[in-house]
C-alpha cells in the first residue's frame, strides 16, 4: 500500500510536475505585476480596477488568448498548491515544533494558491469572482455569529501576522534558503528584488489584516475588502499616493522576483 510520504516523493520526482509547479511561480509573478500596476494607476488617479487577484485575473481574461492564459494560471497554481502539500508531507525537521510550523506554512501557502486557482477557474468558465466581495461576505457571516467579533479579530490578526512574516522574510532575506541564487550582479539583483518585493507585499497584506480587525470592532463588514481595500486605504494616509505608488512598485518588483524564483527555487 502506497503511503502519503511515498506518493509525495514520487510526485516531486516527476519532471513534468516540477515544470508545472515552476510555471505556477511564473503565474504568481504575472499576477503580482498586474496588481502592482493597478495599484500604481490608483495612486496616479487613473485606475478603477480591483487591485487584487480577481482584478489581475480580469486583466488576463481581456488579453489576446485570455482564456488559454487563464487555464495556464489554473494548472500552474494547482500544481504549485499540490507541490506545497507534498512538501508538508515529506517535511522531516528533527525539531518537532519546527516540523509542524513548517508543515502549517506549507499547507497555508497551498490553500492560498488553490484559492487563486479556483478564482481563475471561475473566470475561465465565464463567471465573475470578486476577492473584495468574498472578504466582505465572509466578514458578514462571521459577524452574524454570537462570537463573530472575536472570530473576525482573530482572522484579522492572523492575516496581519502573515504580513509581518513577509516583511521579516524580506528584511532577513530568509527566502534565500529556498533558492539556488547565482553569484555576481544577477544574484545581487535577485536578492534586492526579493527583499523589496517581500516587504511591499507584507505591508499590503498587513494592512488587509488591520482592516479585518477594524471591521470587527466597528461591526461593519464593508470595511473588510481584502487586498484591494488595503491598497486603497493607503491612499488615505498622509502622503498616501506616494506610499501607494511605492507599495505598487514593490509588488511589481515582487512579481519580477517570482520569475527568478521559477528558475532558481529548490523543488
Amino acid at each position: 500500500m502506497t503511503t502519503p510520504s511515498a506518493a509525495a516523493n514520487r510526485a516531486q520526482d516527476s519532471t513534468a510536475f516540477e515544470i508545472a509547479a515552476r510555471v505556477g511561480y511564473v503565474v504568481l509573478g504575472l499576477l503580482h505585476l498586474l496588481i502592482g500596476v493597478i495599484a500604481i494607476s490608483i495612486a496616479t488617479g487613473s485606475g478603477g480596477d480591483s487591485a487584487d487577484q480577481s482584478g489581475a485575473l480580469e486583466k488576463v481574461a481581456q488579453a489576446p488568448a485570455g482564456v488559454v492564459l487563464l487555464w495556464v494560471v489554473v494548472v500552474g497554481l494547482a500544481a504549485l498548491a499540490v507541490w506545497q502539500i507534498a512538501e508538508a508531507i515529506v517535511e522531516q525537521d528533527p525539531d518537532a515544533k519546527k516540523r509542524w510550523a513548517h508543515r502549517a506554512k506549507f499547507v497555508g501557502t497551498a490553500v492560498a494558491y488553490a484559492a487563486i486557482a479556483f478564482t481563475a477557474l471561475t473566470v475561465a468558465l465565464g463567471g465573475h469572482s470578486s476577492s473584495s466581495q468574498s472578504s466582505q461576505t465572509m466578514s458578514a457571516q462571521l459577524l452574524s455569529n454570537p462570537a463573530g467579533v472575536v472570530l473576525l479579530v482573530v482572522v484579522g490578526l492572523g492575516v496581519a501576522a502573515v504580513g509581518v512574516a513577509f516583511v521579516v522574510r524580506g528584511f532577513t532575506k530568509a527566502f534565500e534558503k529556498h533558492m539556488s541564487i547565482p553569484g555576481g550582479a544577477a544574484g545581487r539583483g535577485i536578492r534586492t528584488f526579493g527583499m523589496v518585493g517581500y516587504i511591499a507585499k507584507g505591508v499590503a497584506v498587513g494592512v488587509a489584516g488591520v482592516l479585518f480587525v477594524v471591521a470587527a470592532l466597528k461591526h461593519d463588514p464593508s470595511t473588510a475588502g481584502g487586498l484591494d481595500a488595503a491598497l486603497r486605504s493607503l491612499a488615505g494616509l498622509p502622503f498616501g499616493q506616494v506610499v501607494l505608488w511605492l507599495v505598487g512598485a514593490g509588488l511589481v518588483v515582487y512579481g519580477l522576483f517570482c520569475f527568478a524564483r521559477a528558475r532558481y527555487a529548490h523543488m
